[in-house]
């Protein structure tokens, strides 16, 4: 039986206790039941020490939408050989709090202070991303200059 589930702070405060504690310092909470779903919904949490490298979703039904819920995050765009196009910073109750991110759009997401976390919605199922979907301009998560990439990407906030 399906039973409505009521989003509240106490669920925001585990899920960020849990990207705390987590190696790659994120969490994500999901609330599609598998990943073969054909809607995602998820919270994700994130430490400003935490590293997603630049992507983009080659698929067209990849578009990506993601709401800040709780602290701050930068948000930063790329041109397929790794320039800065744009940036933003998302937080709740801010000037812009949610981005909607085409397909084939080159991004990541930096977390500004300890908390964060956000709301995502894209397309299932899950698929890996594909070689021509990772940056190969920027450093792979956990290889030797992601910390000082990171640091780059977090000086433009």
């Amino acid at each position: 039986m399906n039973i409505p589930q009521i989003i509240n702070r106490e669920l925001f405060d585990r899920v960020s206790s849990e990207a705390r504690a987590a190696p790659r310092r994120r969490k994500n909470f999901n609330f599609h039941a598998v990943e073969a779903e054909a809607s995602h919904r998820l919270l994700n949490a994130m430490e400003p020490d935490s590293y997603i490298p630049p992507h983009c979703h080659r698929d067209a039904s990849k578009d990506e939408s993601i709401i800040a819920l709780a602290g701050r995050f930068g948000v930063v765009f790329f041109d397929h050989g790794g320039k800065v196009t744009g940036t933003a910073i998302l937080a709740p109750g801010g000037e812009a709090v949610g981005v909607n991110i085409p397909h084939g759009v080159f991004h990541s997401l930096v977390a500004l202070e300890s908390g964060s976390l956000f709301f995502e919605a894209k397309a299932g199922p899950y698929k890996a991303l594909e070689p021509a979907e990772k940056a190969p301009w920027a450093p792979a998560e956990g290889g030797p200059d992601a910390v000082a990439y990171l640091g780059i990407l977090r000086s433009l906030f």
